[in-house]
């Protein structure tokens, strides 16, 4: 039987998951730097926090859903990373940056062992599809380090829309994919897909709008 203090947890979990996911979709749809975009972005990033350690809660402390703790590394680091190439706007190196990325994938690997370890089946297509987008996430960020400032320029602007869509994929996936169990994987990989091609989408509309300018 749930505890009280479970069913807060997921009660709580559900609310800033939702009003994160239609904040993100208005965001999208919002004329990007205006004071209400930048209004919505605080909230979304406010939500995430919330939705990234109550899912992180619920995984540790009440061992539920492994496959939300890989959801909620994903999350939490491109959240965190898309925020702040919005705040930096620049390539230069941070060691906080970088302790981010190293505690995202330290988890990401013990994630994977412990599954392995206590003998848990996984769908390969959707947890290796994760790590791997998350190792590719990281892989870029280390990367970005070696690119000439003269060179960076405008580059943070794909970065931020990247990540902050990628964050909403993972929260998405989570969403549809505890909504519709019995569609598994395909309730959980999907979402991402989609995700994916509007990111593309929205990266093409940055491009040619730079293009213009």
């Amino acid at each position: 039987m749930d505890t009280p203090l479970h069913v807060s947890n997921i009660i709580t979990h559900v609310i800033s998951g939702t009003i994160a996911l239609i904040v993100g979709f208005l965001i999208l749809f919002k004329t990007k730097g205006t004071p209400t975009h930048i209004k919505l972005g605080y909230l979304f990033i406010y939500c995430m926090m919330v939705v990234v350690a109550t899912g992180a809660f619920g995984v540790i402390v009440f061992k539920r859903n492994l496959f939300l703790l890989l959801i909620t590394i994903l999350a939490a680091y491109n959240t965190y990373s898309g925020f702040r190439i919005l705040k930096e706007k620049t390539n230069l190196f941070y060691w906080k940056d970088l302790l981010a990325m190293l505690g995202a994938l330290t988890i990401a690997l013990v994630f994977m062992y412990y599954l392995k370890f206590i003998g848990f089946y996984w769908n390969p297509v959707v947890i290796y599809s994760g790590v791997g987008y998350l190792l590719l996430v990281v892989s870029y960020d280390v990367f970005r380090y070696c690119i000439p400032a003269s060179r960076y320029g405008n580059l943070w602007r794909y970065e931020h829309s990247s990540k902050m869509i990628s964050a909403m994929g993972a929260l998405l996936s989570a969403f549809i994919g505890t909504l519709l169990p019995d569609y598994k994987p395909y309730s959980q990989f999907l979402p991402s897909l989609v995700m994916i091609l509007i990111m593309i989408f929205f990266n093409i509309k940055i491009y040619l709008r730079l293009k213009i300018k």
